[in-house]
């Protein structure tokens, strides 16, 4: 097994950073699952593909893009019609994954060319609409739900894993770009790095 170096260490500067005068606003930290993968169903072989997922992680999937359920071990959540990421924090997601036939649809490794950054904290919402054009509030974008979006050239899927809680999935290439936005974003709150 090789190492996986991150590509937030340049930039990457643990404790306490920004403006504190209400408290903690936000804390950001790297996450290291250890498999991403997406799963793509083929015409038809949606349902077949959901319920592949929900036996492989004990996880009930609605059907739909932006649905999507989180449990300590995994997170999954519907991008586009068809379209799923799913994470396991043990490795070798895409061996275990043989519940997903070749008739069924596609599964693509994607551990090596992401990277997964969390934001949480009572105003993760508020920073994360500075970044992007969509509603974070947990109406309109429920525990476990995802979305695909960008800022600028920088592609992200983001999950709600929990009330206050956010994951964020980049290109590897984008990591550091987009930790160094989020930073800034969170300056005016109060942010810890961890």
């Amino acid at each position: 097994m090789v190492e996986q170096l991150s590509p937030l260490a340049a930039v990457f500067r643990p404790g306490s950073h920004g403006n504190f005068v209400d408290g903690v606003g936000v804390t950001l930290s790297e996450m290291a699952p250890g498999s991403i993968v997406q799963l793509a169903a083929w015409p038809g072989e949606e349902k077949k593909l959901i319920a592949a997922i929900t036996s492989l992680t004990g996880l009930k999937l609605a059907d739909g893009a932006g649905a999507g359920a989180a449990s300590e071990r995994h997170t999954v959540f519907g991008f586009a019609p068809g379209k799923f990421l799913l994470t396991d924090t043990a490795e070798g997601l895409v061996s275990a994954a043989g519940v997903v036939t070749p008739a069924m649809g596609t599964i693509t490794d994607l551990s090596h060319g992401r990277t997964a950054i969390r934001i949480a904290g009572p105003r993760s919402e508020w920073v994360l609409a500075k970044l992007f054009a969509v509603d974070f509030s947990l109406v309109a974008f429920p525990q476990g739900s995802g979305i695909s979006t960008a800022h600028h050239d920088i592609f992200a899927q983001i999950q709600r894993s929990g009330p206050d809680r956010f994951d964020l999935y980049v290109f590897r290439s984008f990591a550091r770009s987009l930790w160094k936005m989020l930073c800034h974003a969170s300056d005016e709150v109060g942010y810890e790095v961890r």
